[in-house]
């Protein structure tokens, strides 16, 4: 991999990669960043693991946001070929892990963001990223914030942190083997370029849709990134119920089912203008509605 050039042959500007699969979340990253740290310049934003290994590579950036769960390499990945650098970047990761799992990027005192990114969160990860970039440029060799102390640092802190998120996965494996997974409380949903946190007690129904699946709100339509199958694993099923093998509906939010002369039935949502079909094989649930 290309070596960092000398400090000072270095550009004024502070520069950085993103590294995440999600393309609205990455954009949107890139947005908080030009709010919070005018002077960054994204040197480039890649998709997956083994590209963003070759683009630290080539570009050398000062700080590299990485994704934790990416196509290819993980973050992790990432982070360790950033370890063999003779001048490693700064790193964050970004997540959606939960708070439990986060404890170990605290443990390790590693920079971490939480999907959606939030602002003041930001705000304090660019915070100390300035500072120790400014360490850096102003150490002398040996010093804390130099290049070797870096790559020593960031080996350090990729041990330790590979050994308590082992530690957090056995904790919540054995959790969850006792009591079972909790259901979904939240979703992380697009609407056009912004990334929502909605609460899945004021989804009205789900709907599959290719690649995506289509959240109706009374706010509107909102789309996840996922299979339908795979989020009705995570939903409670004592609320949420499949009508349809495309469609899946919050119960909590059903008005009233009526069969047509035909005997097809369909559901009325509270507040909600459009009726859903019910396919037969569904239709049970519903009788004595």
């Amino acid at each position: 991999m290309k070596r960092r050039a000398p400090a000072h042959a270095a550009p004024t500007a502070p520069t950085a990669l993103i590294a995440e699969d999600e393309p609205l979340i990455a954009a949107a990253l890139e947005r908080e960043l030009a709010h919070a740290w005018p002077d960054l310049h994204i040197a480039a934003s890649v998709g997956n693991g083994h590209d963003a290994i070759e683009r630290i590579g080539a570009l050398a950036p000062d700080v590299a946001f990485l994704d934790i769960a990416m196509p290819g390499a993980s973050g992790l990945d990432v982070a360790r070929a950033c370890a063999q650098l003779a001048a490693p970047p700064q790193i964050v990761f970004v997540t959606a892990f939960d708070a439990y799992a986060l404890e170990a990027f605290d443990a390790a005192a590693i920079d971490y963001l939480l999907k959606p990114v939030e602002a003041a969160r930001l705000a304090r990860t660019v915070e100390r990223l300035r500072e120790r970039l400014a360490r850096s440029s102003g150490s002398a060799a040996g010093e804390p914030g130099t290049a070797p102390q870096m790559q020593a640092d960031l080996q350090r802190v990729l041990r330790q942190l590979e050994t308590i998120t082992q530690d957090v996965r056995e904790a919540r494996a054995g959790a969850q083997a006792r009591s079972g997974p909790a259901p979904l409380r939240y979703l992380r949903a697009s609407s056009g370029n912004d990334i929502r946190m909605v609460p899945v007690e004021d989804v009205l129904y789900f709907e599959a849709a290719d690649k995506y699946v289509v959240v109706t709100t009374h706010g509107g339509e909102l789309l996840i990134r996922t299979s339908l199958r795979e989020l009705c694993e995570q939903l409670d099923p004592a609320r949420f119920w499949q009508v349809h093998r495309s469609t899946v509906v919050n119960v909590d939010q059903v008005e009233s089912a009526s069969v047509s002369a035909l005997g097809k039935m369909t559901l009325r949502l509270r507040g909600h203008a459009g009726a859903l079909a019910v396919s037969r094989q569904y239709a049970h649930l519903f009788r004595q509605m």
